[in-house]
C-alpha cells in the first residue's frame, strides 16, 4: 500500500477542487452522519451530486469528465484530530454499466482497481478538514444513449471509524450553457456607463429548464437596476476586503439546445466615483434549487423590487433537466482601470512615560478617497506602513503583520528582539474609508523630551515609495511624539507633514528630537497590554491570493465564485500544511 506524501495529497486537493462542483458537492457531501460514540469518528464522503458525460461519438474517442470524490473529516483540531489508520474506498458501478465507463486518475489516486462493476481504493491517514479522496475518469458508455442515466455508490470502511456513504448521478447528455464575452470599454472614468447585453448559448444535447444568471462586481462598480427575479447581497462574508456585491437572478423558460439568447433590456454596468481597479464577473447555470444553493454559499441575500429580468429569445414548455456538460466556459470576466485618484493620510500619536515605563502607540493611515485600491488579480499588497522608532524607545510588542528591519530598511532575521524600524503591509485591499490601525507598546529607555519617529505610507517597494494613485504625497507621513514639551495628553500627531495639502487633517510640523537627556514630564504610563493586535485593510486582515489572471475560469463568477477561491485556496494551503507536518 502506498502511504500518503505532500505530492498525492496536494493532487488530491486541487485535482477535487478543479473537478466541475467540488464547492456545491461540499454543500451536498452525502446525508448525516448517524449518531457514534464519542471516541469514533464519522467522516462523510462527498462529491458533485450529478456529472454530464459527453454522448459517445460516431467516430474517434469519446470526451472524458472528472469527477472528484472528496473526504470531510469535521475535526477542527489540526495538530490530534487526524485518523492515522489505514482505510478503503468502495465504488459499486452496477447502476452505471451501460451508461459510462469509469476509470481512476493514476496520480491523484494511486491506489484504486476497478474489477467488474466494482473498484476498491485503499490509502492511510486522514487530517482534518476537506480533501480529495479520489478522481473518477467517466466516459460515455459505447452504445449509450442521450439520457441514459446511472449512479455510483461510494462507501469506506476502517477500523475505528466510520464513513458516511455517497451516491453520485452520471448522465448523457445534457445543456452546455456557454456565456459570450462581452465588448466592454476596460478604461473608465468616474460616473462613466456602458451597457452589458449579457449573451449566452447551450450548446449541448438537451434543452435547460430555467438559467440562472451570476453577477460579480467588485467595490467601484454598480449595476443600478434591481430585479424582481434577482437577488442580492453585498459584502460576501467569505471574502469581506473585496466589497464584492454578487446578484442571483432567475430567469425562466426552456432554452434550446443549439439556440442563442440575450437579456431582453441590456445591464446597465457604471464606474462610481470610488472605483479604480475593478473586476465583473458575469456566469450563467442551469437554474435549480441546489444550484441557487451553492451559489448563495451561505450569504444573506435581498430580492430585487424592479422589473423582471427576461432573456429573449425563450421557448416555453417542459425541459428535461441535467448537469453541465462543460461547467467550465459558464462564466467571462472583464477588469476596468478607471482613472480616479486615493488620498492616504498618516497619523502619528503622541504619548508619554517614565523612564522604564511601558506606552501603547496607536499609528497606521487612514484612505480618505475617493477610490478604493485592491490588487484582486496579482493578490499584492497596495501599500506599506514604514514607522521608525523614536529615539530612548525601543519596542516591546509590535502587531503580527509588522516585520522589524535595520534601520536602513534591510531585511533582519533577528524579529524577536527590538528593532530601529518596521515595515508593515496591508492586505491585497484598501477601501475608501479604511486603513490600517496599528498599536505598538514601547519601552520608555531613556526619557528625552520631544523624541520621535516617522510613520510613513508608502509603496511596497522601498526604492519606489510613491504611491502612484495618492495625488498629495505630503500627507503620507506623520510622526509619533515621545514626551513632547508641553503635551503628555497622548492627542493625534497625524496629518500632512512639510507643507503641502494636509487632506483633512491639519499639517504638523515634525517635532525636534532633544539628544541630551531631560526630566520628562510627569504623566500617565501606558498600559503594559501586549498591544499587538491591527485592525487589518478594508474591513478585513492579511493578505490573500487573488483572483486568476484574466480569462474565462470555472466556478470564480459565480456564488460559487467566491466559495470556490475562498475553500479551493484554504484546501489548497491545508493540504500542503498537513502534507508537511505528515511527510
Amino acid at each position: 500500500m502506498t502511504r500518503s506524501t505532500p505530492r498525492t495529497v496536494l493532487h488530491r486537493a486541487a485535482g477535487s477542487f478543479a473537478a466541475a462542483g467540488l464547492l456545491a458537492a461540499a454543500s451536498l457531501a452525502g446525508a448525516a452522519a448517524p449518531a457514534q460514540a464519542a471516541d469514533t469518528p464519522v467522516f462523510t464522503l462527498g462529491g458533485p451530486a450529478e456529472t454530464a458525460l459527453h454522448p459517445y461519438p460516431e467516430s474517434g474517442k469519446p470526451k472524458s469528465s472528472t469527477v472528484g470524490i472528496t473526504l470531510n473529516n469535521p475535526s477542527e483540531d489540526e495538530e490530534n484530530g487526524g485518523f492515522g489508520g489505514d482505510f478503503t474506498l468502495t465504488f459499486d458501478l452496477s447502476g452505471v454499466a451501460g451508461v459510462a465507463d469509469v476509470k481512476f486518475d493514476g496520480e491523484s489516486s494511486p491506489d484504486c482497481k476497478v474489477t467488474g462493476t466494482k473498484a476498491v481504493c485503499e490509502d492511510w491517514g486522514i487530517w482534518p478538514g476537506l480533501q480529495g479522496a479520489a478522481d473518477l475518469v467517466v466516459t460515455a458508455a459505447d452504445g449509450s444513449e442521450n439520457g441514459d442515466t446511472g449512479t455510483i455508490k461510494v462507501t469506506g470502511q476502517a477500523d475505528g471509524a466510520t464513513f458516511t456513504p455517497f451516491t453520485t448521478r452520471l448522465t448523457v447528455g445534457g445543456p452546455d450553457l456557454v456565456m459570450e464575452r462581452l465588448p466592454l470599454k476596460s478604461e473608465l472614468t468616474p460616473g462613466a456607463k456602458q451597457q452589458a447585453p449579457i449573451t449566452f448559448a447551450n450548446r449541448g444535447t438537451r434543452d435547460a429548464d430555467g438559467v440562472l444568471l451570476t453577477l460579480r462586481y467588485s467595490r467601484g462598480l454598480d449595476i443600478p437596476q434591481r430585479y424582481s427575479n434577482c437577488e442580492y447581497t453585498v459584502d460576501d462574508p467569505d471574502l469581506p476586503d473585496f466589497g464584492w456585491t454578487t446578484a442571483l437572478c432567475s430567469v425562466e423558460g426552456a432554452f434550446e439546445a443549439g439556440a442563442t439568447y440575450t437579456l431582453a433590456t441590456p445591464l446597465t454596468l457604471e464606474a462610481t466615483e470610488r472605483a479604480y481597479y475593478d473586476t465583473f464577473l458575469y456566469g450563467i447555470h442551469e437554474n435549480s434549487a441546489a444550484q441557487r444553493t451553492a451559489l448563495r454559499a451561505g450569504a444573506p441575500f435581498e430580492r430585487g423590487i424592479g422589473g423582471v429580468l427576461k432573456a429573449v429569445p425563450a421557448k416555453k414548455g417542459a425541459a428535461a433537466r441535467s448537469a453541465d456538460l462543460d461547467p467550465y466556459d459558464n462564466q467571462q470576466e472583464a477588469d476596468f482601470r478607471t482613472e480616479n485618484t486615493a488620498d492616504f493620510v498618516a497619523y502619528g500619536d503622541q504619548v508619554a512615560g517614565t523612564e522604564g515605563s511601558f506606552v501603547n502607540a496607536d499609528i497606521g493611515f487612514r484612505n480618505e478617497g475617493p477610490a478604493w485600491i485592491g490588487h484582486i488579480r496579482s493578490g499584492e499588497d497596495v501599500a506599506t506602513v514604514d514607522f521608525t522608532v523614536p529615539q530612548g524607545a525601543s519596542v516591546a510588542t509590535k502587531p503580527e503583520r509588522c516585520r522589524a528591519v535595520t534601520a536602513d530598511g534591510q531585511y533582519r532575521e533577528d524579529q524577536n528582539t527590538p528593532a530601529p524600524r518596521y515595515f508593515c503591509n496591508t492586505s491585497m485591499t484598501v477601501r475608501d474609508g479604511a486603513g490600517l490601525d496599528l498599536r505598538f507598546e514601547l519601552r520608555i529607555d531613556k526619557a528625552m523630551v520631544g523624541a520621535s519617529g516617522a510613520v510613513t505610507v508608502r509603496n511596497t517597494f522601498l526604492k519606489n515609495p510613491k504611491l502612484p494613485f495618492d495625488p498629495k504625497p505630503a500627507n503620507n507621513t506623520a510622526y509619533l511624539v515621545l514626551n513632547g514639551e508641553g503635551d503628555g495628553d497622548g492627542s493625534d500627531s497625524g496629518g500632512a507633514t512639510e507643507g503641502g495639502d494636509g487632506g483633512s487633517g491639519e499639517p504638523s510640523t515634525p517635532p525636534t528630537s532633544a539628544p541630551d537627556p531631560a526630566e520628562s514630564p510627569s504623566g500617565t504610563s501606558g498600559s503594559t497590554t501586549s498591544g499587538g493586535s491591527s485592525s487589518g485593510t478594508a474591513g478585513g486582515s492579511g493578505g490573500g491570493g487573488g483572483l486568476a489572471s484574466t480569462g474565462s475560469i470555472a466556478l470564480i463568477a459565480s456564488g460559487t465564485a467566491a466559495a470556490a477561491l475562498a475553500a479551493g485556496l484554504v484546501l489548497f494551503t491545508a493540504a500542503r500544511r498537513r502534507a508537511a507536518r505528515h511527510s
